[in-house]
């Protein structure tokens, strides 16, 4: 696209281009029934032009909401370029928000229309129904379990489709005409923020917003037509959202969507995408497989492992990025490559990757390092939902673990005196919408974007540094600085720890609570012949606690050799007698923690890690999955952590 067709430039003009100049091309492919189907830019086209009639037939009109909530599936994205090609705003949902969660959004945004994948989510909408003032029509994709409803405001996605071709004639003037009418400026997209610090809020994305955004990635990373991505994450978050739409209509690449959750990793080594994308939570659930796995092999196996990582972890990044390395150092590499890392990328499904991101919260440096040494060109990139993801990326040979590089393309980049980042770009969102108050504080008259992290930017490298959210960075009561996420990503490099959470603001000490990784460390049980009934019992062993102790003391002993935040080493921990949870309110549904609400719901657990109690009992309210509350009660032991003492040296750094 030409800089001067910008003005009409959007999303479904972007697939009338793809549907010409690359209709053969694979556009959508998705396993179902164990089989892939594949659908070209021209068939992609034709499908969603029937979807957009058909909801014309069904009387959306310009400027509606139209809600989609689901999997990852071809359908769904189609049925959000088909809103924006009638006029109407697709405001996608995750689908495993309870039914209260997702009663605010539809509420708040006031979607006519609702579009879902199946007779789960039918039940979810039609429980919150009369509180949904505006809500009209509800259109599901599976119709398995649905034969017995009402289905006077229900229809079949096939159908509306059906009813859009047999009305082509009648309607396609009017879909033409809606079309034409879109430009750079018209809304794309709406999506909710998480709501770590409240009530989520409907952030408006322009065609400009996504496009731009898109155009400037795809060509910094030099994606192209012949690319495969995964689509897998919730089609709620815009990481999703300009990964698989709008890079995939900027480029034409294709987009792959799993049969299902549980098959992803086998679709993902069967399609073996060039551009991946995973949150560090994925990563680190994919190393802690890796570990379970070596533990159960043979002892060559170990062997072999052990010794080609440690060389890996030595010259794998240098490799990766073009940096002198000695001929035998290259030599022992290679053959590391045929026997161990070239078949452990293929079991991961990294075999063709060629460039992989990471982002929506920061990745311990040691799993990020693993990665890399394997010769995965994985990359940080910092970004936001308002900022339709991008503020930095990292370019080639420049790949750190400890920043996240250098500002996006057209984005600029400034950091105000307290240490906050600002930012201004051309993804710089529109709105919050229904919300001017928020907007006004978020955004100031100049476009630039408050985004609440605290950073800095590197003075050789001019690489930004984010420390940590801006709010949960504070100092300790001797004045050293508390950052919190620092030392929690250190403790989630282990496999049997899956969440880490650490408090110290204004104390003269850290503690921190846990929560343990029931896969790695119930195979570990398993291979110890220990018995254990359930997570709380798991969590409570002698030796699982005797485990973490050890990883705790680790963390520390890495901490104290960081001058700035050596005062972070954890004093004394809890392993949690249940998993934080995004139904309990204790996470985000992007599994980021509500710190605020965990420090309130276990403030007696607190005060035991700080008043030296060796016990505490405690009670705490519990969602079952059926959205039924329930209460468990647990008594739990508290650690001591060995503590590193700071050298005078370090003491003088600071």
């Amino acid at each position: 696209m030409q800089s001067g067709a910008e003005g009409k430039l959007s999303l479904p003009a972007l697939l009338q281009r793809n549907a010409t100049q690359f209709a053969n091309s694979p556009a959508y492919r998705e396993k179902e029934f164990g089989i892939w189907q594949c659908w070209s830019w021209a068939e992609a086209e034709k499908e969603i032009e029937a979807l957009a009639l058909g909801f014309i037939n069904l009387g959306v009109n310009k400027g509606d909401f139209i809600a989609v909530i689901g999997r990852n599936r071809p359908y769904l994205y189609w049925a959000m370029v088909a809103a924006q090609s009638v006029g109407a705003i697709p405001v996608p949902l995750y689908q495993d928000a309870n039914a209260e969660e997702m009663a605010y959004v539809l509420s708040h945004c006031g979607a006519r229309f609702v579009i879902v994948t199946d007779q789960e989510q039918v039940d979810k909408v039609i429980e919150v129904q009369d509180q949904l003032h505006q809500f009209e029509h509800l259109i599901y994709l599976d119709p398995r379990g649905l034969r017995k409803y009402d289905h006077s405001q229900l229809h079949q996605y096939s159908h509306v489709q059906d009813q859009g071709r047999a009305a082509y004639d009648e309607y396609i003037p009017e879909l033409k005409s809606r079309r034409s009418e879109l430009n750079y400026d018209s809304t794309c997209v709406m999506l909710y923020t998480s709501g770590t610090t409240g009530k989520p809020k409907g952030v408006v994305l322009s065609n400009r917003n996504v496009i731009e955004s898109a155009k400037n990635a795809s060509e910094f990373d030099k994606l192209g037509l012949d690319d495969e991505v995964l689509a897998y994450l919730p089609m709620a978050w815009v990481g999703d959202f300009i990964f698989s739409i709008g890079q995939a209509y900027w480029t034409g690449f294709c987009v792959n969507c799993p049969e299902s959750a549980e098959t992803m990793m086998t679709d993902l080594r069967e399609i073996g995408p060039s551009y991946y994308f995973a949150p560090p939570r994925v990563f680190e659930t994919q190393l802690t497989n890796v570990m379970i796995r070596m533990e159960d092999a043979g002892k060559l196996k170990q062997r072999m492992f052990h010794h080609f990582m440690a060389h890996a972890k030595k010259v794998g990044p240098a490799i990766l990025d073009g940096k002198p390395v000695g001929f035998m150092d290259r030599l022992k590499y290679a053959l590391g490559d045929v026997l161990v890392f070239g078949p452990l990328k293929d079991t991961l499904g990294f075999g063709n990757v060629r460039v992989g991101y990471t982002a929506g919260e920061a990745i311990g440096p040691e799993i990020f390092e693993f990665y890399r040494s394997l010769g995965i060109n994985l990359k940080q990139l910092y970004g936001q939902t308002e900022a339709t993801v991008f503020i930095t990326v990292q370019p080639d040979g420049e790949v750190r673990a400890d920043t996240v590089g250098v500002p996006a393309p057209d984005v600029e980049i400034k950091i105000a005196d307290n240490g906050e980042i600002f930012y201004r770009s051309p993804g710089t969102f529109v709105e919050y919408y229904k919300n001017p108050e928020s907007t006004a504080d978020t955004k100031d008259a100049e476009g630039w974007v408050a985004t609440g992290d605290a950073g800095f930017f590197e003075e050789n490298s001019g690489h930004l540094r984010i420390i940590d959210r801006a709010k949960d960075v504070g100092k300790m009561a001797d004045g050293s600085m508390f950052a919190p996420k620092f030392v929690e990503n250190k403790l989630k490099f282990y496999p049997d720890i899956l969440e880490a959470v650490l408090f110290g603001n204004g104390q003269d000490r850290c503690v921190a609570f846990i929560n343990i990784d029931l896969t790695a460390v119930g195979n570990w049980a398993e291979r110890n012949n220990i018995a254990y009934a359930s997570y709380q019992e798991l969590a409570g062993h002698p030796k699982v606690l005797q485990s973490i102790s050890e990883h705790v003391s680790a963390v520390n002993k890495s901490v104290a050799e960081d001058p700035m935040l050596s005062g972070c080493q954890v004093h004394r921990f809890v392993v949690l007698h249940k998993e934080l949870d995004a139904d309990d309110g204790e996470m985000t549904r992007t599994r980021k923690v509500r710190r605020r609400i965990v420090e309130e719901k276990f403030a007696d657990i607190i005060g035991a890690l700080y008043d030296g109690s060796p016990q505490i009992s405690t009670t705490t309210e519990v969602t079952y999955e059926d959205g039924r509350k329930g209460a468990i009660s647990a008594t739990l032991d508290i650690g001591d952590a060995e503590v590193t003492p700071v050298t005078a040296q370090k003491v003088a750094a600071e």
